[in-house]
């Protein structure tokens, strides 16, 4: 954050302040009878996981959440386009739906909120399967998939994410087994559902820019340590444009990984750990390069397909990323790991892993990583597409965070992290708060993300917003203020406590 006397600061006129959502957990109606089926259907209605149900009913009456977004003076608003609701029968596409989804992009202008469309957030039809992203077809049946929509909503969006966080869909669904498919430490097949995100973003990229030349995309990773698991994805992307021939990507991402790892040391033993077992196990990088990875390396290597390179190299975009586009919540991936029995917003946890609700804030770390994707890439201009704060809502009781923050606090200091990244020269050029509302939070509405609350007892569709967020406090009270006095200069200090 800035210390000191602070002079005025100028941002962008076109700085976009804004909020995040995605279509699975805000709309509604997915998974049950006679309902769009996604690839979490048989999670939903096998008891796995709670069911989504009418989640924020944002599919129904969208202009409630629009109205709320306006209001606190956003002028960005971002949402997901779903395939599943589009094309719930494989073959049997959904016109009124697609209308519906023009009609939410009227909204948002209507309001002077700036729509990001994100294309793929997590999900995609049932009848694709689970497994679809190891599909040798899935890069080319989105890139269809998206040449099918644009037309209708090229007119009212200007700037696109591909697909949200390929690296978590990579994780969590082929590493750590929270998502489906549900795999474990299926090392080869996560690797080859990264290179199939990654080229469908690149063939995506290119339907955009073919639809309208002066679009907007970007594909966004949810912020990592490890270099493989995040900015191995933007350089790979990157990499013809850089001036690397093909024959040179392995050295090239080999220096790229000793360079994050100078902006980023590892903090502690474990972190260490994980990143040479992670650049040990990655399909790139100089199979017998000196050092401690060389040898482990030559052991856990799999073949494994580099359709992204094909598609960089082969296509006629020389660098398919339009801006750097990241979501922060903390990076440090051994931060994750804890002890059974540690200390957790309403008693304790014996998972050997930390709940969203003990994610630590650091605001000023954030300020440091635009400054760093900058040096990284300083071509591109930088997307903080999301950075929230998440609480405990247990059946109905609210807990604090064990470590007493709250959202107004939260919004305070990153918001000024984000005016003193500005400040000094670092190009970034939108903010989206995740989220404006309490949502389904991938199998659970235990965790809460909103800038609004959700009470999911009450309200005659089972459940009410609320005009504070889950923990009673005026968050978008805290927004508006900042956000205005971001706008007008940044004079003086942050509003609020």
């Amino acid at each position: 954050m800035i210390t000191g006397p602070r002079p005025p600061i100028a941002l962008p006129d076109d700085f976009l302040f804004g909020v995040a959502t995605a279509g699975f957990q805000v709309e509604g109606g997915y998974n049950g009878p006679g309902e769009p089926a996604n690839n979490w259907e048989r999670w939903e209605r096998s008891g796995r996981i709670e069911p989504s149900g009418n989640a924020c009913d944002f599919w129904r009456e969208p202009e409630v959440a629009l109205d709320r977004a306006a209001a606190m003076g956003c002028n960005a608003f971002r949402l997901s386009v779903e395939w599943a609701r589009l094309e719930p029968v494989e073959g049997d596409f959904d016109a009124e739906a697609l209308h519906g989804y023009r009609r939410i992009l009227d909204g948002c202008h209507e309001r002077g909120l700036e729509p990001i469309v994100t294309l793929h957030h997590f999900t995609h039809p049932g009848w694709l399967g689970e497994e679809f992203w190891l599909e040798d077809d899935a890069p080319d049946r989105f890139s269809a998939h998206v040449s099918r929509v644009l037309p209708a909503l090229v007119p009212r969006c200007r700037r696109w994410i591909t697909i949200n966080e390929p690296n978590i869909v990579a994780l969590m669904g082929w590493i750590q087994g929270d998502c489906p498919p549900g795999r474990r430490i299926a090392v080869p097949e996560a690797f080859t559902a990264l290179d199939h995100l990654l080229t469908a973003h690149v063939l995506a990229f290119r339907e955009i820019h073919a639809a309208q030349p002066d679009a907007e995309v970007t594909v966004n990773t949810s912020s990592s340590s490890i270099y493989e698991h995040d900015r191995m994805l933007t350089d790979l992307l990157t990499v013809r444009s850089a001036g690397v021939e093909r024959d040179g990507v392995d050295a090239y991402l080999d220096d790229r990984r000793d360079r994050h790892d100078t902006l980023f040391p590892p903090a502690g033993r474990g972190e260490a750990m994980l990143r040479r077992l992670f650049a040990a196990s990655s399909p790139y990088g100089a199979a017998m390069r000196p050092g401690r990875t060389a040898p482990v390396r030559s052991r856990l290597r799999r073949p494994s397909r580099r359709r992204v390179l094909d598609a960089v190299y082969g296509g006629p975009d020389e660098r398919p990323l339009d801006t750097t586009g990241f979501d922060w919540y903390d990076p440090v991936a051994s931060h994750a790991l804890r002890l059974p029995g540690h200390q957790s917003s309403g008693g304790r946890r014996f998972e050997p892993s930390r709940a969203l609700w003990d994610v630590p804030p650091d605001p000023e770390a954030m300020a440091r990583w635009c400054h760093d994707q900058h040096s990284l890439l300083p071509a591109l201009p930088l997307w903080i597409v999301e950075n929230g704060l998440c609480s405990r809502v247990h059946n109905g009781r609210s807990y604090p965070r064990t470590d007493g923050w709250d959202r107004p606090r939260y919004l305070r200091q990153h918001v000024d992290s984000v005016v003193a990244a500005v400040a000094a020269s670092c190009p970034v050029r939108a903010y989206l708060h995740w989220s404006l509302v309490d949502n389904y939070e991938w199998g659970s509405y235990e965790p809460r993300f909103g800038i609004f609350g959700i009470d999911r007892a009450r309200g005659p569709r089972g459940f009410r917003w609320l005009d504070t967020d889950a923990q009673g406090r005026d968050s978008a009270g805290a927004y508006r203020a900042l956000i205005s006095w971001a706008r007008e200069g940044a004079h003086g200090d942050p509003p609020g406590r």
